[in-house]
């Protein structure tokens, strides 16, 4: 029998409403001792997925008229009797209540904790309880339906058919191993070898995607880079319409790397503003110079500032170095401050770096001019594919590295097939393979594991 937990389900602060949940067997004796319905009808009498109007006190003072909604057993989302309260959204009254709830025996919900009942109870799988969080913080179109995708289930049946299909030449093979003496093969190895052959391919595919459901679900990472007072902060805080990063005309202002996330015509981007890069005997600016090449390597899409009144010898011996870097990157071109040049200059500026494939644009950052042109070349150069709602697209880390630990696995029999190993050595190495696809969906999982999980999940979810 688990006992009662509570906690506040809507983001914190005041608002029009307020939902308190409750789960654990007891909850609604518990809500009944605090709660008058108008129908004048005890909770404990009526059914599942009924919601009832009524009053809170605690005895002495009326705290609120609110509504009150029943989920029985198995048909609720922790898989056991809970309980919603809907009230007005004043923090004094949530406080009180919460306050009611636990002096009646309930206590304090940790992080994720409902969603850790509700894989407990078998409600879903540990891919689905981490696609909750990610259906939570979905910020676009794509990262909501990889996130529905998964919590619907989508990705654990992929995994469980090349698991299933793995058993079924795994328990052959190890009967084999039963009749050691007998020299019998009860495991086809060429249809053994067509197996690995598939599942190794589905593996690579999927851990694969993890690029295309990392920019999706983390935002398309946008490297704002060039010389120092090219305008890259200002230009960040434009893009954010927000005050993000400091702005100065002194050289080498930004010194580390400044992050922030905006969605442009339903794609997210994540912007990296970086320390500008000159030659420098600073080692600080020198320390945050390097992390802007490694910036560039992670970056998806380039910004590349130049500022038109540079000279061009300066941009040239940069580029040197920078260009090389490039290399398969979408590049946008940027000239900025062509508020302040003729356009013969401008002209001019077109012909730099003619063999460097890239979009360009000039622009003012600090004026505003050609936002709109940038924002549709951000969206052009992000390209991101129509995500249909049967795709399987990774996105959590810790499925990748067991991926790529699975994929491993299955190489090594590829490898034993081609040479003939045993049958045991084969065992062996198809189980570990089976091993790692079931720590992503929690068939193979530590309270170490599952606490680290959960704990990153907000508090009343």
């Amino acid at each position: 029998m688990s006992e009662v937990i509570c906690a506040i389900s809507t983001p914190p602060g005041m608002g029009a409403i307020a939902v308190i949940r409750l789960s654990g067997e007891g909850s609604v004796a518990l809500v009944d001792a605090i709660f008058q319905a108008a129908s004048g009808k005890k909770l404990e009498t009526e059914a599942s997925h009924t919601v009832h109007f009524g009053r809170i006190s605690d005895g002495k003072e009326l705290l609120d008229e609110v509504l009150v909604t029943l989920f029985r057993g198995s048909r609720s989302f922790t898989g056991e009797e809970s309980v919603e309260i809907s009230c007005h959204g004043s923090v004094y009254i949530q406080q009180r209540i919460m306050e009611l709830l636990i002096s009646r025996g309930a206590r304090m919900a940790a992080a994720g904790e409902f969603t850790r009942r509700a894989f407990r109870n078998g409600r879903f799988d540990l891919s689905q309880a981490e696609a909750v969080a990610d259906l939570i913080a979905s910020s676009s179109r794509a990262s909501h339906r990889v996130a529905m995708n998964q919590m619907r289930g989508g990705f654990a049946r992929k995994l469980a058919e090349l698991r299933d299909r793995l058993l079924q030449f795994v328990s052959l093979i190890e009967l084999e191993l039963d009749f050691s003496e007998e020299d019998v093969e009860f495991a086809n190895r060429e249809q053994l070898s067509l197996l690995t052959d598939t599942i190794e391919q589905e593996i690579s595919r999927l851990a694969g995607s993890f690029r295309l459901g990392n920019a999706i679900k983390s935002g398309i990472p946008v490297a704002i880079i060039g010389e120092t007072n090219a305008g890259k902060s200002t230009l960040l805080n434009l893009l954010l319409n927000e005050e993000r990063a400091i702005v100065s005309d002194i050289h080498g202002t930004t010194r580390d790397v400044i992050e922030d996330l905006v969605n442009i015509g339903g794609v997210t981007f994540r912007f990296i503003d970086t320390a500008g890069i000159r030659h420098t005997t600073d080692t600080i600016e020198a320390m945050g110079i390097d992390r802007t090449y490694r910036k560039i390597e992670q970056a998806s899409v380039i910004l590349w500032v130049i500022d038109l009144l540079t000279p061009q010898k300066q941009l040239e011996s940069m580029a040197a170095t920078l260009i090389p870097r490039l290399t398969g990157k979408k590049v946008i071109l940027l000239f900025n401050k062509a508020d302040l040049v003729a356009d013969s200059e401008k002209s001019a500026a077109l012909d730099l770096f003619p063999h460097l494939d890239a979009n360009r644009l000039f622009i003012s950052a600090k004026k505003g001019e050609n936002t709109e042109q940038l924002q549709q070349l951000l969206v052009e150069a992000a390209a991101m594919p129509e995500i249909a709602e049967e795709d399987v697209i990774v996105t959590n880390l810790r499925h990748l590295e067991a991926l790529n630990r699975a994929h491993e696995s299955i190489l090594r029999v590829q490898e034993g097939l081609a040479i003939g190993i045993t049958s045991d050595f084969l065992s062996q190495d198809i189980r570990e393979c089976m091993f790692h696809l079931g720590e992503i969906t929690g068939q193979i999982s530590t309270d170490e594991i599952l606490g680290n999980i959960f704990s990153k999940f907000c508090i009343g979810k």
